[in-house]
């Protein structure tokens, strides 16, 4: 018995490693790179305040957007702290 062959009509798809639905590490400006998460050190640095003036302003609720994670510490996401900085911005 021989087994008749069918010839496709399409054929199947390349398989690349690196195809574009399936973006690399490291390469260009991805979300996650853009939204990063800034921890309180480092937005403090920025502002040039002592922790303990931000730690106040987040207790008034008038810090930026927070994040508590479960092991209780805290991060930013810069879009986050730009868009308060701005909010804060006056005509000079």
């Amino acid at each position: 018995m021989t087994q008749k062959s069918h010839p496709r009509t399409t054929p199947p798809p390349p398989r690349h490693p690196r195809s574009p639905a399936r973006p690399q590490r490291g390469r260009g400006v991805s979300p996650r790179t853009v939204d990063e998460k800034m921890t309180i050190k480092e937005v403090v640095t920025d502002l040039r305040v002592p922790e303990s003036t931000f730690h106040r302003w987040r207790q008034l609720g008038k810090g930026p957007r927070s994040i508590k994670l479960p092991n209780g510490d805290v991060r930013i996401r810069r879009s986050d702290y730009e868009s308060w900085l701005t909010e804060r911005e006056e005509v000079a």
